[in-house]
């Protein structure tokens, strides 16, 4: 695994695209690394490793644009396997919806798209709507999708404000059943910041997506 980790690593950092998809479909076809595994131990390190090296100014804008690009790629390259997974390691199909999006002004969306894998893993129709999602739009999303789950993502501590203004006027006007999960860096430093915004449960990896089905929505904060 850990052979297998620094080549990944090493053809991101070299921006070198083809042999990071190709190499990393051949290493999950083979069974070396798994879905859960590749987002959690190796491209969520990898994607914060470049955000603290760009602050340090090792590297270059341009580099982590590219760097982030190709991570972005490799996720998309993956989802016939997030769906073999599903179907023959994790066996899980109950159907709930979830929605998953950044507020407005958040553009950090790697995260929650790997998060909506999480989701159809764990046999949830999870569809991930993107990054900078006014209110309005997360209304008429949910109005038009009826999901049972809306999870938002929030990476920057001062987008909590446009992701708490979200889910108030979410509640004042969805009148259906529907639970909000929220999960990103900016909780970090603050767990119990999902109560302060309105927010039902705070989830930050797969393992506490994958309980939340049999859990009662307490505080089981990720």
């Amino acid at each position: 695994m850990n052979a297998v980790k620094d080549q990944i690593v090493k053809y991101i950092n070299n921006e070198d695209k083809e042999n990071a998809v190709k190499y990393i479909l051949e290493n999950l076809t083979k069974g070396n690394i798994d879905i859960v595994s590749l987002y959690e131990d190796i491209l969520a390190p990898t994607l914060n490793d470049i955000a603290h090296y760009k602050k340090a100014q090792n590297i270059h804008i341009w580099q982590e644009h590219i760097r982030t690009s190709i991570v972005r790629t490799v996720i998309e390259c993956c989802y016939p396997h997030v769906i073999k997974e599903r179907d023959e390691k994790y066996k899980l199909h109950h159907g709930k919806k979830v929605l998953v999006m950044c507020p407005q002004e958040e553009y950090h969306e790697i995260g929650p798209r790997m998060v909506t894998d999480f989701f159809n893993l764990c046999g949830y129709q999870a569809t991930f709507v993107g990054g900078n999602t006014p209110k309005e739009e997360i209304l008429k999303i949910a109005l038009a999708y009826e999901p049972d789950y809306i999870a938002i993502s929030v990476s920057n501590y001062f987008h909590l404000v446009a992701a708490e203004r979200a889910i108030k006027n979410l509640r004042s006007t969805y009148k259906k059943s529907i639970k909000i999960i929220v999960g990103g860096y900016a909780f970090n430093r603050n767990p119990q910041a999902y109560k302060d915004i309105g927010a039902d449960l705070l989830l930050q990896d797969f393992d506490s997506i994958r309980q939340l089905e049999g859990s009662t929505l307490n505080e089981t904060g990720i």
